[in-house]
C-alpha cells in the first residue's frame, strides 16, 4: 500500500481522498497549502502527491516546482479548471497526471494504482545499452540514460514525456490509437478524456523543434512516429 500525500485548502476534497484512500489500504497525509505540503513531505516522505493547484501561501505549481529539485515522486494535480494552460504548465514542469474538479474519486484511486505500478516497473520501454539516431542524426536518443540530442543539445522532457516518446520509438512506423498510448504509457485504461494525450503530444512536439514532424497525427485514430528524413 502506499503513502499519499494530499494538498488541497478544501477540508472536504482532503477527507474525501482519506476516506477512499484508508478504504484502500493506503496511509493518508494532509497539507492545506503548498508550503505545508513541502514542509509535510520533507519531514514525512509520501509515495505520491495529490496536489491542488489554487491554494493560498503556495499555489500548486509553486509547490511542485520545489518538490521537483528534492524528489522524482509520482504527482497528481487537482484543479477546479480545464484549461489546456494548466496542463501544459503541469506536464512541462513533471507532474504525472492531471486530473478536473468535480472528480470520480474510485477513478482517481485507480490512477494512483496504475501510477505506482509504472513507477515500481520503471515506467520504461528502452532497451539496454542502446542508442538511435531520427530525422538524418537531427535526434540522438539514449534509452538507457534517458536522454535526448536535439541537433547536438540535450532536451529537456518531463519523466511522462521521456516515456510517450520512447514508447513510439519503440513502435515507429506503426498506428497506435489514444486508447492504446493511454493504457500502455499511462498504465490504466481510457477513462473518456484523451486531453491528457493530446497535451503531451503538443509539448513533445515543441521538444522536438524543427523535427516535430516525426510524430504524424492520424485523424480519428491517434498517433504515429514516421521518420520521413530515414534513408529508404
Amino acid at each position: 500500500m502506499y503513502r499519499i500525500l494530499v494538498v488541497d485548502d478544501e477540508i472536504m476534497i482532503r477527507s474525501l481522498i482519506r476516506k477512499y484512500g484508508e478504504f484502500e489500504g493506503h496511509t493518508v497525509i494532509e497539507a492545506v497549502d503548498g508550503m505545508d505540503a513541502i514542509s509535510k513531505f520533507k519531514s514525512e516522505g509520501a509515495d505520491i502527491i495529490i496536489m491542488d493547484i489554487m491554494m493560498p501561501e503556495l499555489d500548486g505549481f509553486s509547490a511542485c516546482r520545489e518538490i521537483r529539485k528534492i524528489s522524482d515522486v509520482p504527482i497528481i494535480m487537482l484543479s477546479a479548471r480545464g484549461e489546456e494552460y494548466d496542463k501544459i504548465n503541469g506536464f512541462e514542469i513533471g507532474i504525472d497526471d492531471y486530473v478536473v474538479k468535480p472528480f470520480s474519486p474510485k477513478e482517481l484511486m485507480l490512477r494512483i494504482d496504475a501510477i505506482m505500478k509504472r513507477a515500481k516497473s520503471g515506467g520504461r520501454n528502452e532497451s539496454k545499452n542502446e542508442i538511435i539516431t531520427l530525422a538524418g542524426g537531427g535526434i540522438t536518443v539514449d534509452f538507457t540514460a534517458r536522454i535526448v540530442y536535439r541537433d547536438g543539445e540535450r532536451i529537456e522532457m518531463s519523466p511522462k514525456e521521456y516515456d510517450l516518446f520512447f514508447y513510439m520509438i519503440k513502435n515507429k512506423n506503426i498506428a497506435l490509437t489514444r486508447d492504446k498510448l493511454l493504457s500502455d504509457v499511462w498504465g490504466y485504461d481510457f477513462f473518456g478524456d484523451d486531453r491528457t494525450l493530446d497535451t503531451h503530444i503538443k509539448i513533445l512536439r515543441k521538444s522536438l523543434g524543427a523535427y516535430n514532424d516525426l510524430i504524424v497525427t492520424i485523424r480519428g485514430v491517434g498517433y504515429r512516429l514516421e521518420d520521413k528524413y530515414e534513408a529508404k
